[in-house]
Formats: structure tokens, sequence, C-alpha cells
């Protein structure tokens, strides 16, 4: 059998290196890349075509969630494990509902994380063994579980990102090649949807939904 291509995505560079030297030393996992950006990693997906990808949730610009979703809908075959420092179901249960095969928990064993891939590889669902999978079930079937966030376009759920990493309204319209009245729109749509009105709770909220990480 050909090697498992793996595309490693987590923006901590000495973590990157670390995984990638786990990952060397098993038999039949290639790891054919790697960066530590949700937006560059849309990219190398098309490029490279990796059978899986090692997604970190919290990356600056496109968070792992995000590129998750839009990994798995242009993407269906490609096989998405998220790595996180988060041992939380809703976390579990937000990967899952954005296309993920399996969520793994950066302070796991590290055999757990070659046992992960092949697990993914073979058509399965992987969650960490200090996950509850019965929480984690009740949190995807009940509709309010992120409704706020999901309320949110994709597009806005990026604008809400770069907004609250304090990109100003003409830096993310230089980044996404739009207009200023196009990302002030898409702004305004948000804060309406979420009703808040002011970045400071916007950022409490991006928190809080794993966008980004405190202190970033």
């Amino acid at each position: 059998m050909s090697a498992i291509r793996v595309l490693l995505v987590e923006d901590h560079t000495l973590v990157r290196a670390g995984i990638r030297s786990l990952l060397s030393s098993v038999g039949d996992i290639d790891v054919v890349g790697e960066t530590g950006n949700g937006r560059d990693a849309l990219r190398l997906v098309r490029k490279l075509e990796p059978d899986v990808v090692l997604m970190d949730i919290s990356m600056p610009e496109l968070n792992g969630m995000e590129a998750t979703a839009r990994i798995t809908k242009s993407h269906p075959q490609v096989k998405v494990l998220m790595l996180s420092m988060h041992n939380d179901e809703e976390y579990v249960a937000q990967s899952l509902k954005a296309g993920a095969r399996g969520y793994l928990v950066k302070e796991a064993a590290t055999k757990e994380l070659e046992q992960a891939i092949h697990a993914v590889m073979r058509g399965e669902i992987y969650v960490s063994n200090t996950v509850s999978m019965n929480n984690v079930e009740r949190l995807m079937q009940d509709s309010s579980s992120g409704s706020a966030l999901g309320n949110l376009t994709s597009r806005q759920r990026e604008i809400l990102q770069l907004v609250v990493e304090g990109y100003t309204t003409r830096d993310i319209a230089e980044r996404l090649s739009l207009s200023v009245k196009t990302v002030e729109t898409h702004r305004t749509h948000l804060m309406d949807r979420l009703e808040i009105r002011d970045v400071p709770r916007l950022v409490r909220f991006a928190i809080k939904a794993g966008l980004i990480q405190p202190g970033s």
C-alpha cells in the first residue's frame, strides 16, 4: 500500500516540528507539506492533494474550524483530523459538524496520533479517549449548540476573525480582495446577527467560540 499523505497545519513552529519528527518514524505515513495558517492550508490541499490534514483549531487569519469546513466541502475525499489543546466536548462537536473525521487532544500519547490517522483513513470517526462521545453526540443533536456562530456566513466568520485580530477594514479588504464597502457591510451584518455592537465583546465571543486564543 502507498504511504498516507499528510498535510500538517499548526501555527506553533516547535509543535509542528515535533509532530513532523514523530510522524517521520512511522513507515506508512509521509508528511507532504506543512503550514501555520488556515488560509495557506486551503492552497496546499489543492496543490498537494493529501489524504489527511492534521489541523490545529486556533490559528491566525483563518482558524482551523473554518478551514476544515471549506476543505471538506471542496475536497470531500480529504480526511481532516483536528489537533487541539481544548479537551472540551463543545469543541469536538463543532469540529465534527465542520466536517472533521477526528479530534485529538494535543496532550494525548504519541502512539495515539498514529492510531488516529489510520482510523480516519479507514473511514472511522476518531475522538481522544479523554472526551465523552455521549456528550459530543448530544451536543451535535442540539440545534442550539454553536448556533450564534452558525448563523454567520463563511465570509462573515472570516471577517469576524480578522476584526478581532485587530485588522482594519482597509487591511481586511486588501487581504480578501474585497472593496472596503463590502467589508463594512459584512461587518455590520455579522454584528447584527450576533447582537454585539463593540469590538471588545466581539473578542470575548471569538475566544469563547475558539476562533482565537486568549492573549493572541
